[in-house]
C-alpha cells in the first residue's frame, strides 16, 4: 500500500517547495553535509568503460607479447571466463609516450595521451568476478549481487550535494547500460531518494520535465490545495523512509522542470569548446559521447555530486567486450571516447576546475594477454588498468 501511496504522496509533496525555498533545510536528505574530514575531492566524474578495456592494448604494454607473438602462452594462469587459453597475442597498436612523465600509451588514446601528466595511472587493478554482472555490481557497490547501493548513492547519503535544484546522483546513459542493469546505480537499503537519475542522450533526456498544465497558475494551484493533503499524511504517519523519498524526489522533480532545459541549452557554449569535446567530430558517437562529457562539466558547475557515463551503443561492436574483432571492436570505441574524455579534462584545467572533481575512468576488469580465437581476448579480472585525475589525485605517476 505504501507503494502505491508514495507516488500519490511524493507527487502532492511538491507543494512543500513552495511554501519553503530555501534549500539546504537539515531535513532535505540532498542537502549538503560536512564529513569528519574536509576532503580535496568535491565530486566525482565516473567514465565507466563497460565490458572490460584491454589494458595490453591501451595504458599496459606488455613487449613480452611481441616477442613470443603466435607462441603457446607459457604463463600459469588461473581459469578466466571461458578457461580456453590461446597462443600470445601481440596488440595490434603501437605506444607511445607521452607528456614530462613518460606514460606510455596506445595509439588507440592519442588524444588522452595528450593529458598524460594529469593522469594517475593504476596498473594493479584486480576483481573477484570474471562474468560482466558480478563484476560490475562487484566495482560498482563492493559485493558481487545486486541489492546494494552503488557508490554514488553512497556519496549522495553521506555528503548530500552542492546542486540546489538537481540531484547528488546523476547518470548519462550514452546508450548502453552496463551488464546487470540499473541496479548498477540503485539505492540498495539506503532511502530510495539517493538512487541515481538517468539522463539520456538527444534533446528530452527526461521524460515529462514539462509541467502538463497549459493554464497560466494552475500548477500553483494545485499544488497549494495538495500542500493541505501532504502535510496531513505526514502528520498521521509521522516518520516513513519510502514516503519520505518519495516526497523528497518530487520535490526535486519540481525544481529540475527549470534546470534541465537550463542544463542542456549549451547556446553559450563556444566554438572552441565544441571542438574540443568532438562536438563537431564526423563520427556520431564521438559527438554522443563529447556531449556526455560538456554534461558532465557543466553538472559539476551546478554541484552534482557523483556523475556516471555510460558508453555510447556502438553498431556492430558489444561494449569493450572483445572475445572477437578486437582492432574493430576497440578501435570504434576508442574513437568515439578518447577525444571527448581528452577535451573534459583539457576544458577542466583551463577553467582551474580539474582540482575539485576526482575523475575515474575504469572498466569492470581486464583482457588475457592471449588470443581468443584469432583476434579476440577473454576477460582477464587478474590485472587490468585504471585511471584517476584532479580531486588529490597524484599526476603523472604510474603504480
Amino acid at each position: 500500500m505504501l507503494g502505491r501511496c508514495a507516488g500519490g504522496f511524493g507527487a502532492v509533496a511538491l507543494s512543500s517547495l513552495l511554501a519553503d525555498p530555501v534549500y539546504g533545510k537539515s531535513s532535505s536528505p540532498f542537502a549538503p553535509h560536512k564529513p569528519h574530514y574536509e576532503p580535496r575531492a568535491k565530486n566525482v566524474i565516473f567514465l565507466y568503460m563497460d565490458g572490460g578495456v584491454s589494458q595490453v592494448d591501451s595504458f599496459d604494454p606488455k613487449p613480452r607479447l611481441d616477442k613470443d607473438h603466435g607462441k603457446p602462452f607459457s604463463a600459469k594462469i588461473n581459469p578466466t571466463q571461458f578457461d580456453n587459453i590461446g597462443t600470445t597475442f601481440k596488440s595490434p597498436w603501437a605506444f607511445k609516450r607521452y607528456g614530462q612523465c613518460g606514460l606510455t600509451v596506445s595509439d588507440i588514446f592519442p588524444y588522452i595521451g595528450g593529458m598524460a601528466d594529469e593522469l594517475c595511472v593504476v596498473r594493479s587493478m584486480t576483481s573477484k568476478f570474471s562474468e560482466h554482472n558480478s563484476a560490475n555490481f562487484f566495482l560498482h557497490t563492493g559485493f558481487g549481487v545486486q541489492g546494494r547501493p552503488s557508490m554514488g548513492s553512497w556519496m549522495s547519503y553521506g555528503l548530500g550535494t552542492q546542486a540546489t535544484d538537481l540531484p547528488g546522483f546523476v547518470v548519462l546513459n550514452g546508450g548502453l547500460v552496463p551488464s546487470g542493469g540499473w541496479d548498477n546505480f540503485g539505492n540498495g537499503f539506503l532511502p530510495a531518494s539517493h538512487q541515481a537519475t538517468v539522463f539520456k542522450t538527444g534533446k528530452e533526456p527526461l521524460a515529462d520535465i514539462q509541467p502538463r498544465e497549459s493554464r497560466p497558475g494552475a500548477q500553483e494551484a494545485k499544488l497549494g490545495l495538495l500542500n493541505k493533503l501532504d502535510q496531513g499524511v505526514l502528520d498521521r504517519l509521522g516518520h516513513v523512509d519510502e514516503l519520505e523519498s518519495a516526497i523528497a524526489n518530487y520535490e526535486m522533480a519540481y525544481r529540475m522542470q527549470a534546470a534541465v532545459p537550463e542544463l542542456i541549452d549549451i547556446k553559450g557554449e563556444t566554438g572552441a569548446t565544441r571542438k574540443l569535446y568532438g562536438l563537431e567530430a564526423k563520427y556520431e558517437h564521438t559527438r554522443t559521447f563529447g556531449m556526455q562529457c560538456l554534461m558532465a562539466r557543466r553538472l559539476v558547475e551546478k554541484g552534482v555530486r557523483f556523475i556516471e557515463l555510460t558508453c555510447p551503443r556502438i553498431g556492430g561492436s558489444d561494449r569493450w567486450d572483445a572475445h572477437g574483432g578486437l582492432l574493430k571492436n576497440h578501435g570504434d570505441n576508442a574513437r568515439a571516447t578518447d577525444q571527448p574524455i581528452a577535451g573534459l579534462l583539457q576544458d577542466l584545467k583551463s577553467r582551474g576546475m580539474l582540482k575539485d572533481p576526482l575523475v575515474v575512468w575504469s572498466g569492470e576488469f581486464g583482457r588475457t594477454p592471449f588470443a581468443q580465437g584469432s583476434n579476440g581476448r577473454d576477460h582477464n579480472p587478474y590485472g587490468f588498468t585504471i585511471w584517476m585525475a584532479g580531486g588529490g589525485a597524484k599526476p603523472g605517476i604510474t603504480y
